[in-house]
């Protein structure tokens, strides 16, 4: 996939104003209307959508800017790493935008109504984020009404065309040399009307329903990213249906960092296996993160000093891999010492040549 800034050929720097006004450019360009069954106009209509969907979003553009590609991989939006699926979907996520750049919705273009997108925020623990899981989450919508086919009029009835605006749903408005298009006040703007409606939804061709949905979040996901249920969201009457996304809250755990699918993992080693070595246990995230590995230290580990597991981080969403795992060494010195320890260790300075201090003294000049 080519860089987003390199397809709305703006520079990095480029404001949120510049960047509209890129997209303007290449979507009067590439738009369908105006290049009628040509493939490749259709495909960077769509490849130019799809980069002022991630970079017009701040918090998208700053994940594209620090992990590229791989961190749009689970956001889920329309505008994440695969992209728009077709031209129906750019209308629907730019319908404001287009009226202001061609004057009305989509330059002219009618189709079926949009059901609403709706959003759910779903919690995680961290090994659920880490390994992937299946939740089961209720939402109520609103769907299409099944006695009477989501045309909202009863059944063996059906709806008219309005007579007001001829099916069209707008109506145009005569003010001195002006002439201004505004939405149908008899049908608003549906284009039919309906005389005998239906008893279950009451006319609307849809109704509520609270269901239990399965979502299925992949492995290696993080905080804050999205997942897109489609066709899950809100029926619109006659229309299509919208998408249901999904807001991941991925809960923290004090054993592990997570800097991208990188890991970091604090150890604490005592001062004397730090300077003679040995092995230390760590914790690791198999087993639903409750795993364990012993590895080895050599002698004269330093505070601070780190071993890289390579291929032991978090999994790659969508991808083979797994990232690393940083065990950086806490060094611990005792607070407290018995005698036999600390002549040791004044045995062990002297050896050295170091200047410590002297050991309290009682009262009569024994040492406490």
């Amino acid at each position: 996939m080519r860089d987003l800034y390199e397809v709305l050929g703006v520079e990095r720097q480029a404001s949120a104003s510049d960047l509209k006004k890129a997209y303007y450019r290449l979507a009067k360009k590439y738009h369908p209307d105006h290049n009628p069954g040509d493939k490749e106009a259709e495909e960077k209509f769509k490849e130019a959508a799809n980069a002022y969907q991630i970079l017009g979003d701040d918090d998208q553009r700053q994940r594209y800017d620090r992990y590229g590609f791989d961190g749009l991989r689970s956001s889920g939006m329309p505008g994440g790493a695969n992209g728009f699926s077709s031209v129906d979907d750019i209308f629907s996520a730019f319908g404001d935008l287009f009226g202001d750049f061609f004057g009305g919705r989509a330059s002219g273009r009618r189709g079926p109504p949009r059901g609403a997108d709706l959003r759910l925020d779903l919690s995680l623990a961290f090994a659920e984020a880490v390994w992937g899981t299946t939740k089961e989450v209720k939402v109520t919508r609103q769907i299409a009404c099944e006695s009477c086919n989501a045309t909202g009029a009863k059944p063996g009835s059906k709806p008219e065309t309005c007579g007001t605006c001829r099916g069209m749903g707008q109506v145009v408005q005569a003010q001195g040399f002006f002439r201004v298009q505004t939405t149908c006040p008899t049908c608003r703007g549906q284009g039919k009307v309906i005389k005998d409606p239906c008893d279950d939804c009451r006319g609307r061709g849809t109704k509520p329903e609270a269901s239990t949905l399965s979502v299925t979040v992949p492995a290696g996901v993080d905080d804050g990213q999205t997942l897109r249920l489609a066709n899950k969201g809100e029926t619109a009457p006659g229309g299509t249906t919208g998408h249901l996304y999904v807001v991941l809250h991925v809960q923290g755990d004090e054993r592990f960092r997570r800097d991208g699918e990188d890991i970091l993992t604090e150890t604490p080693i005592s001062f004397v296996k730090a300077a003679l070595g040995g092995e230390v246990e760590v914790h690791t995230l198999e087993d639903e993160c409750k795993g364990t590995a012993t590895i080895k230290v050599d002698p004269g580990i330093q505070p601070g000093d780190v071993i890289v597991r390579r291929g032991q981080g978090i999994p790659r969403v969508g991808e083979s891999g797994r990232g690393d795992q940083v065990i950086q060494f806490k060094v611990e010195i005792p607070k407290k010492l018995n005698a036999k320890q600390e002549e040791l260790l004044r045995q062990l300075a002297d050896e050295l040549g170091e200047d410590v201090k002297e050991p309290k003294r009682g009262l009569f000049g024994k040492k406490r």
